[in-house]
């Protein structure tokens, strides 16, 4: 009965979302966007899409999203916003962050890059723009990844910080103590697997359409490098989403060492109450 009922949630939610799409006005780029994809289709093979492709969105979009608080440390205005006034960012830090990126993510993460290309073949995923989601379906999609991520996330997170393994893994990523956005992905190698692992498995269980890899990718970079970026933005959409942590949720992280293990939201924190520390900070 309850099962029912829930079907019937979902159902009614979806033709609501469905009636306001149809009153939307056509995105004009829509088109072009149509034209490109098309044109990528018709252009390389499925395993340049979705191993070089992925690899080139990852790069340009990490690095474009770390942009501007590395910007920022030269904007003498954005000071007063950054959460950590008294550890300002360094050229020596953040060049052993760059080195070590690039060591991670061509080294670590584009094997598993390669990995996709035989998940969409074995499951059948469709590259077509004939069965691409719409907008409001993909946007679903992307936060049921975001819910696993943050859920495998928070436990192996915090499985890290225990004693005995700390000092061997995680105690790389917390070299910084004050955290920058490009350290967001500044990691141990097995970290770089264990926590990655989360990425995955949303896609592994949600996916019906290769744009969906990118999607989420695209979501889990504004997120992480969000969090990790030292300032606190008046007026950052982001901040609008329900139980969004946020990046003085996660700086605190990074300065307390203890507690706040979620990567994304704050109720598993609240739950298990390993957020007592921020709220009385």
């Amino acid at each position: 009965m309850a099962t029912n009922e829930s079907i019937s949630i979902f159902s009614s939610a979806s033709l609501a979302v469905e009636y306001v799409d149809s009153l939307l006005p056509e995105n004009p780029l829509q088109e072009p966007f149509k034209n490109a994809w098309n044109y990528m289709l018709n252009n390389y093979t499925k395993f340049q899409i979705t191993t070089w492709g992925s690899l080139i969105v990852h790069e340009v979009l990490y690095f474009l999203f770390c942009l501007p608080g590395f910007l920022f440390q030269f904007i003498p205005f954005m000071k007063k916003y950054k959460i950590q006034k008294d550890k300002p960012e360094t050229w020596e830090n953040q060049w052993k962050c760059f080195k070590v990126l690039l060591f991670n993510h061509f080294c670590i993460q584009l094997p598993l890059i390669c990995g996709t290309y035989y998940f969409t073949e074995y499951f059948n995923i469709p590259y077509d723009w004939e069965r691409m989601p719409r907008w409001y379906m993909l946007l679903a999609r992307c936060f049921g990844c975001a819910v696993i991520e943050d859920t495998w996330h928070y436990f192996l997170h915090r499985l890290l910080h225990h004693k005995r393994i700390y000092k061997y893994i995680h105690k790389v990523h917390h070299e910084f103590q004050a955290p920058f956005g490009m350290e967001a992905e500044y990691a141990h190698p097995l970290e770089t697997l264990i926590l990655g692992t989360g990425f995955f498995i949303g896609i592994m269980l949600l996916c019906d359409h290769v744009i969906l890899l990118w999607a989420w990718v695209t979501i889990r970079l504004i997120e992480t490098i969000d969090v990790h970026s030292g300032y606190d933005i008046p007026l950052n959409p982001l901040n609008l989403i329900p139980f969004y942590a946020g990046s003085r949720h996660h700086d605190f992280h990074h300065m307390n060492f203890i507690g706040n293990y979620a990567s994304t939201f704050t109720w598993w924190d609240r739950i298990f109450g390993t957020d007592s520390q921020f709220t009385a900070y």
